[in-house]
């Protein structure tokens, strides 16, 4: 009978720098069993932290696996995290209006290219309501205004708690989550939104662009923090134009870059491919 194939798992470290991490990790792994089928390390100069990334089989147990990383985090001052390679990560889609980004998303976790599983999508305008239904998903309709932002927020919060939650994706959500918000979804919410920031800001910013002439058309994808837009980078993505695009192609164009750079984040970071560095991101991608 053909044998069964071992559970994967996935364990990414971070821990100050120094000699024999690789060998201490990779030794612990062959102590259990484990066949590494990827790996990927780097040492930051500037900040003196390894971050390491590693993929591998093994008959161990979760808690057998735990309470040997656990072992060695401790010699090594290592802060690590262990799943299983594969596991489709709890989320939920924050939207306003624009649905080219949700809907890219929703698509590629029904078509299985995007490892998340997306529990609900949550609205501060129902307008979006009929394309989540569609797709099968409950739609969390929450408007915000100045008086009702705290309400609101705590309400995604109880969401994100009552749906075993791991990411949040600001899918063009166009409201500014508070600080105190911010905090609480640090390193598991995702935003997206155009490179032009914060040269066009406000309404427009496509027509802002083609009235200066841009040249390029980009769009960022970061973690969310009290800064606006100025969260670790985790992707961006670029398309060149020159004097013939309109404000209609520069803003057709502009979506689907969002699309693009929004998808390759959530996916590296359903794979745990993207490791925080300060202000920065290692990302194994």
């Amino acid at each position: 009978m053909p044998s069964v194939a071992e559970p994967a798992w996935i364990l990414s470290l971070s821990c100050p720098d120094r000699p024999g991490i690789v060998h201490a990790v990779s030794g612990m792994l062959a102590q259990h069993e484990g066949n590494i089928t990827e790996s990927q390390q780097f040492g930051d100069p500037d900040t003196g932290l390894f971050f390491m990334r590693v993929e591998f089989a093994s008959s161990a147990t979760r808690d057998e696996l735990a309470a040997a990383v656990d072992e060695l985090a401790g010699g090594f001052d290592m802060t690590w995290k262990l799943d299983v390679a594969g596991r489709r990560m709890r989320t939920i889609v924050m939207v306003s209006k624009a649905a080219h980004c949700v809907n890219d998303l929703l698509f590629r976790e029904r078509a299985g290219t995007l490892p998340i599983d997306i529990a609900a999508v949550v609205g501060n305008h129902p307008t979006l309501a009929k394309l989540a239904e569609f797709y099968g998903k409950p739609f969390h309709h929450v408007p915000v205004t100045a008086d009702t932002k705290p309400e609101a927020e705590a309400r995604l919060l109880t969401l994100v708690d009552e749906l075993d939650v791991e990411l949040v994706v600001l899918a063009r959500y166009m409201q500014i989550l508070s600080p105190e918000l911010s905090r609480s979804l640090h390193g598991k919410a995702i935003n997206i939104h155009h490179s032009f920031l914060p040269s066009f800001k406000g309404a427009r910013p496509y027509f802002q662009a083609h009235d200066r002439g841009v040249k390029l058309i980009g769009a960022t994808a970061h973690y969310v923090t009290a800064d606006l837009d100025e969260g670790p980078i985790i992707e961006q993505d670029v398309d060149r134009v020159d004097h013939t695009a309109t404000p209609e192609t520069l803003t057709a164009l502009g979506a689907d870059v969002e699309r693009r750079a929004l998808a390759r984040a959530v996916r590296w970071h359903a794979e745990h491919r993207v490791l925080l560095d300060g202000h920065r991101t290692i990302v194994f991608s």
